[in-house]
């Protein structure tokens, strides 16, 4: 379904809309909805919110990076969720997904039964970091709106954070490649500037006062961010950190044990839904 939101149509699917707990994914950077088909199947007993974010998937690509800024994308799914009647629920969210729902969930702590993050940082602590990675994205954006996607998804591919997928199947690596090129690169560009981890606020002193629990998720084989949800697991007061032997993306590696690990944490911390 299509929904207009400030000006921004938003996509967004609906899965088992039945039941009466919820749980909203968000994808992370080159990703859209599609990215979460086999982690949504195992879950039939949750209602599925699945949302592409600003300039990813089939949700709109607007021309300037201000508007991808990541309080504007916060403010958006907010109003999404209030417009489609959807209140009390698991926010799920993976890599630059999961950065937007820690920065929801800091936003609207009121809204979120539960927060599961995949591979997600809290953003950058000083001013020189997020300076020297605003000063990255930047040159990548220029990257892909003059070499186009096809030439961006051969790069992406290739760097380090997902040496791992490697070892995919081909049927797995040409669904991803596919997700990946059916992507807008004026919506990836504007993506990286607007709402990169440099681009944001720094949520590591707030992460103490989110009361609700978090489930934290890394790869055994992604060390940057298995050392991220470390520090974060100690700073969050309802905190479950979780290793699997994986890189990156978890959920596309090890697709069946994401699952069993989340509808396990869902059993035992989601009971009931108002909606």
């Amino acid at each position: 379904m299509k929904e207009h939101i400030e000006g921004a149509e938003y996509h967004v699917e609906i899965l088992n809309s039945g039941q009466s707990r919820t749980i909203v994914f968000l994808h992370g950077f080159t990703g859209s909805t599609a990215s979460w088909e086999g982690i949504s199947a195992a879950l039939p007993d949750y209602r599925i919110v699945l949302i592409d974010l600003l300039g990813h998937g089939k949700t709109e690509s607007p021309a300037q990076s201000s508007r991808y800024a990541m309080e504007l994308q916060v403010r958006d799914l907010k109003k999404l969720l209030d417009k489609l009647g959807i209140t009390d629920y698991a926010l799920a969210g993976y890599s630059m997904g999961g950065r937007t729902a820690l920065a929801f969930a800091a936003a609207y702590p009121e809204e979120v039964r539960l927060l599961i993050l995949e591979s997600a940082s809290p953003g950058l602590k000083t001013t020189a970091e997020q300076l020297e990675r605003q000063r990255r994205d930047e040159k990548l954006a220029e990257r892909i709106l003059a070499d186009g996607i096809f030439e961006f998804v051969e790069f992406w591919e290739k760097i380090p954070l997902f040496d791992s997928q490697k070892n995919l199947s081909d049927k797995v690596k040409e669904r991803i490649r596919h997700e990946r090129i059916a992507q807008k690169p004026l919506g990836l560009a504007n993506s990286l500037i607007g709402m990169g981890t440099g681009a944001q606020a720094s949520y590591w002193e707030g992460l103490n006062r989110l009361d609700m629990p978090v489930l934290l998720v890394a790869g055994t084989l992604d060390l940057k961010f298995m050392e991220i949800a470390k520090r974060m697991s100690e700073s969050l007061p309802k905190a479950t950190f979780c290793a699997i032997e994986a890189g990156h993306a978890i959920h596309v590696e090890k697709p069946a044990e994401f699952a069993t690990i989340v509808r396990e944490y869902l059993s035992s911390n989601y009971q009931g839904g108002k909606s």
